[in-house]
């Protein structure tokens, strides 16, 4: 016996084709498309299949639908979906409507990223990198526990105002002070927040001052996300 679980999504109609060319932007294929008596598509890329359908007065900035991929390769697909959308829009979008995310190690034993279509609907694409898939205890240490809670907050809550909250209480302190990385980590998460949020000009603030830390020589590698994203967020 085998089953198969598809996703049924829910698309703004009229943008049912603007979603369809966003998929088609990261390697799926359509293999069906009707418009009448109501809108509907199914995209499959390899053993993924999504299917999208039609609602007149749905508001895709208001979407809290989605679903979960899981994959043996998420570096890869993260860097083909974002060669694949540069293709098609000039740029890689991380922020509004559609967005890429950037690659993060999670407290429940997976490297994933989020993915939002043109309607909505967040795509959480990650690889297991622990057996354990229960959440991590937070972190004691200051900074590393708002890192932990703030990801939490951003990610997997998607509580932005929450997230932003955590990181500019811990920001703000005088008697404790983070490492480089974690200054950086926590500067650039924030700016990501900014920018969904739609504050263009703080989030400029605080992606110069990312730019601004002065990393160790030992530092490259585990600051490697964060350098990424946020080269991703100023351009």
């Amino acid at each position: 016996m085998a089953e198969t679980t598809i996703p049924l999504l829910p698309c703004r109609t009229s943008l049912i084709e603007t979603a369809v060319e966003f998929y088609t932007a990261l390697g799926f294929e359509t293999t069906y498309l009707q418009k009448s008596p109501y809108a509907y598509a199914v995209v499959e890329r390899g053993a993924v299949e999504l299917q999208l359908y039609g609602m007149k007065d749905y508001d895709p900035a208001s979407s809290h639908s989605g679903c979960y991929v899981l994959t043996d390769d998420v570096d890869g697909l993260h860097t083909a979906f974002r060669a694949g959308l540069k293709a098609a829009y000039g740029r890689i979008p991380t922020r509004g409507l559609p967005r890429i995310g950037p690659l993060k190690d999670m407290s429940y034993g997976v490297r994933q990223f989020l993915m939002t279509d043109p309607t909505g609907n967040t795509i959480r694409i990650g690889q297991p990198v622990s057996e354990d898939p229960n959440h991590r205890l937070a972190p004691k240490e200051t900074f590393a526990r708002a890192l932990h809670m703030a990801d939490l907050f951003a990610d997997s809550k998607q509580d932005l105002p929450g997230a932003a909250k955590i990181i500019d209480r811990v920001l703000g302190l005088t008697d404790e002070h983070p490492t480089p990385v974690q200054r950086l980590r926590l500067l650039v998460l924030r700016g990501d927040i900014a920018q969904r949020m739609g504050d263009a000009e703080e989030a400029k603030v605080l992606l110069e001052e990312a730019a601004a830390v002065r990393l160790g020589p030992e530092d490259g590698e585990v600051a490697a996300d964060a350098l990424a994203r946020l080269a991703d967020l100023r351009s």
